[in-house]
């Protein structure tokens, strides 16, 4: 029974968008292999009719028809190269596209649980292998298997015998092939591991370089890169060897083949069984043999490490969408911003519970501050609003609709979110502040980045706005990222407004110059301001203390302080930055 979802079948279906030039592509490469076919024939002409018979006329005609065949070749191999490689580079872009895309909408679960430098090599070096499966693999295949399907033909008709003795030899290259081809397979996924982990060192490395310096350990994370780069080193050398080891074993075979036909055909030829001519074009073919079955030799090792680059890419596309908006969802065009969460449990995994059974209901334009030691679940708990996970049991609801029932992107454009560690793209201060807003206009940009504090700052910059920033902010301070960021939540005007830990860089002395604006900035918001610095959460309407996955104290500022309770135990400690 064929198995629709084998790789190969799967890269086949995503021809069907480009059957017409495919099938343009292989047209002309049957054109191109009729034309190699054809030049042996002629030199038994060559040798029998002109050489042999001294025919004049056919001497005029046949160096002409060489030339003409060559220039059909040359014609027809143009155009499948041009044909074929459109179709293949054409799937691999598409195929790049959907594995990003869909790698962009995956389980923060999957994506938090794997390298990134893994995942990068799934678009940059598993499709680039197989580009080269689509291209060459497929020309090869049609070229070199029609070529080698008329040079049989061709051999029979001279002679069926001396071609049955020819191919005696072919069972033994077959099982050689069969059994290399698992081999190889294996050494294929060996190398894309292995390139995989170089990647995944790399993007590592340079994501951490702070704290590589800080630690002073460019020596230790040299000697890492050092070793997986020999690994990597022996794994390429374990497939060239394979592969080497084969086509020269092929070759060995059929040289032995070849030179036992020499030797019978010459007895046919001194027994006149046999012409000059057709052992002539009998040898050509069998000499013109081995580059096909060369070059299937070297297609079978693209087959296999193709194959095991197109599991690892439709491992990734196959893997489950758990967070996805449903077919039938609601959209809310403009929502007034009450959250509820109903009896809410959550976990990473099977053995721990970050959440358990919280309840809590914000009315809009209401401030809910969430504090908490280090892993109590607080942005666990904010993360549920906009749908970056599902509880386990409960509901997460926005004005009274379950969030597994709407839109996602209509749900998320309504939420502005300030994370602890803002990361800001590559690009201007205009571009990541109106990032989500690209129709946000000049006047809105400078609005928000006035409420984050930042403004004044970028106007001070010889471009303003239009100053680029390095790549993930490098360039700026800690609070400088920050404020951007807060800047970058604002400009959507949010009706839900989430701060985790948005204050955590600056200095106290900013934070207090800007804590006016952003009480402005939350003015007929729903927020919730995740934070350990109890200075930024004291004029909150209600104040949440998350102990062991559930709410254990509930109040404002001054309830909490009276409860003498873990609140209030805190600000105890903090005693020097809250009064």
């Amino acid at each position: 029974m064929i198995d629709r979802n084998h790789p190969y079948l799967r890269l086949i279906r995503s021809l069907r968008p480009y059957a017409g030039r495919f099938l343009a592509a292989i047209a002309c490469m049957l054109v191109a292999s009729a034309c190699t076919v054809i030049p042996p024939w002629l030199i038994k002409n060559v040798v029998d009719d002109v050489l042999i018979a001294r025919n004049m006329t056919m001497l005029n005609i046949l160096p002409v028809a060489i030339v003409l065949l060559f220039l059909g070749k040359a014609l027809a191999s143009y155009g499948h190269q041009y044909l074929m490689n459109w179709v293949g580079q054409r799937i691999v872009m598409e195929l790049r596209i959907r594995l990003y895309d869909h790698m962009q909408r995956m389980s923060l679960r999957y994506l938090y649980g794997t390298r990134v430098g893994e995942l990068m090599s799934r678009v940059t070096n598993d499709v680039t292998v197989l580009q080269s499966l689509v291209t060459s693999v497929v020309v090869n295949l049609v070229v070199q298997g029609t070529t080698f399907l008329g040079m049989l033909g061709f051999l029979v008709y001279i002679n069926w015998r001396l071609t049955i003795l020819t191919f005696a030899v072919l069972p033994v290259c077959v099982f050689i092939l069969d059994r290399a081809g698992e081999k190889l397979r294996k050494v294929g996924h060996e190398i894309q591991e292995q390139i995989a982990l170089v990647s995944s060192i790399v993007q590592e490395a340079f994501s951490a370089i702070r704290i590589v310096r800080s630690f002073a350990t460019e020596d230790l994370e040299l000697e890492r890169f050092r070793e997986r780069n020999v690994s990597n080193f022996h794994a390429l050398l374990h497939g060239v060897q394979v592969q080497a080891a084969l086509t020269g074993i092929i070759e060995v075979l059929l040289i032995i083949a070849l030179a036992l036909i020499l030797w019978l055909g010459g007895r046919d030829v001194i027994s006149g069984e046999l012409t000059p001519g057709e052992l002539v074009a009998f040898l050509g073919y069998l000499g013109f043999l081995v580059q096909p079955i060369r070059v299937f030799t070297g297609v079978l090792s693209s087959i296999q490490f193709g194959k095991a680059s197109l599991e690892r890419i439709f491992d990734v596309l196959d893997t489950p969408l758990d967070i996805e908006s449903p077919k039938d969802a609601v959209v809310l065009p403009a929502i007034r911003g009450r959250v509820v969460l109903e009896d809410v449990s959550f976990s990473y995994n099977a053995n721990s519970a970050i959440l358990r059974g919280v309840s809590l209901a914000a009315e809009p334009g209401e401030k809910i501050a969430i504090v908490g030691h280090t892993g109590a679940g607080k942005s666990t708990l904010v993360d549920l609003i906009p749908r970056f996970y599902d509880p386990d049991s409960g509901r997460v609801l926005v004005d009274g609709v379950d969030v597994r029932r709407m839109d996602l992107a209509m749900l998320r454009r309504q939420i502005g979110i300030v994370p602890q560690d803002p990361l800001l793209m590559k690009g201007s201060f205009r571009f990541n502040i109106s990032y989500g807003v690209p129709d946000a206009s000049d006047d809105r940009i400078r609005r928000a980045a006035t409420i984050a504090g930042i403004d004044d700052f970028i106007e001070r910059l010889p471009k303003g706005y239009d100053t680029e920033i390095g790549e993930r902010g490098v360039t700026l301070s800690g609070g400088e990222r920050q404020r951007v960021a807060i800047a970058r939540a604002i400009v959507r005007d949010p009706k839900i407004l989430i701060l985790d830990e948005a204050t955590s860089s600056l200095d106290l002395e900013v934070e207090q110059r800007i804590q006016q604006a952003m009480r402005n900035a939350m003015e007929g918001r729903t927020s919730f301001i995740i934070a350990h610095r109890l200075s930024t959460v004291r004029d909150a309407d209600r104040i949440l203390v998350i102990r062991d996955g559930r709410i254990a104290e509930e109040g404002s500022h001054e309830d909490l302080l009276r409860l003498g309770g873990y609140y209030s135990h805190l600000c105890s400690i903090q005693s020097g930055h809250v009064g």
